[in-house]
């Protein structure tokens, strides 16, 4: 059930957010040059998967997890996306592919290995990862693995047709910041 409201909505959001999509890769040229930001992440089954995002960073950024990265690398541009989400739109791509789905644990990179480690103990890298879900609607990031862990292990163990659609409801209705970055020193 999970997976057709996946592949509906991505498609919808795809076929009807066509025209912001455009806009915003158009205006992503004029901030960085390449507006499409693609990272390899940790998928269902611990199986690489390229994630798509509009950038928000610098594109000469180092490749980290977002709480290591430093705020001066985000543009202008990116804190927009960023404070409106509409960094996450590409992913419906990923999402209507089936290596993700709208509600489900973030994907983590390779190198976070401590969260790997937590989620496989618990089994949630068995299931697709999500664009939001429980914890980041209650801004629980990648800087705390083991709470992060147990929160999407919590999650899916509850995750239903009515979660699903509160935890869309929620991240549309601007719950949750979001990964968090460090301030520039």
């Amino acid at each position: 059930m999970i997976r057709l409201l996946d592949v509906v909505f991505s498609l919808v959001g795809l076929i009807f957010g066509f025209p912001v999509l455009v806009v915003l890769y158009v205006l992503g040229l004029f901030d960085t040059g390449a507006p499409i930001f693609r990272q390899e992440r940790v998928g269902r089954g611990k199986q690489p998967f390229t994630l798509v995002k509009f950038r928000t960073m610098k594109v000469d950024t180092v490749s980290v997890a977002s709480h290591l990265a430093n705020t001066a690398s985000i543009t202008q541009f990116g804190r927009f996306l960023r404070r409106t989400k509409l960094d996450e739109l590409p992913q419906l791509w990923n999402v209507l592919k089936g290596e993700m789905s709208l509600v489900g644990p973030r994907p983590c990179l390779f190198n976070q290995e401590e969260l790997i480690s937590e989620r496989e103990s618990r089994g949630v890298l068995k299931a697709r990862p999500g664009i939001t879900g429980l914890a980041q609607v209650n801004d629980i990031d990648m800087s705390t693995p083991r709470l992060l862990a147990e929160t999407d292990a919590k999650m899916l163990a509850e995750l239903n047709a009515i979660a699903y659609f509160h935890y869309i409801l929620l991240t549309v209705r601007g719950k949750g910041s979001g990964d968090r970055v460090k301030d520039a020193q």
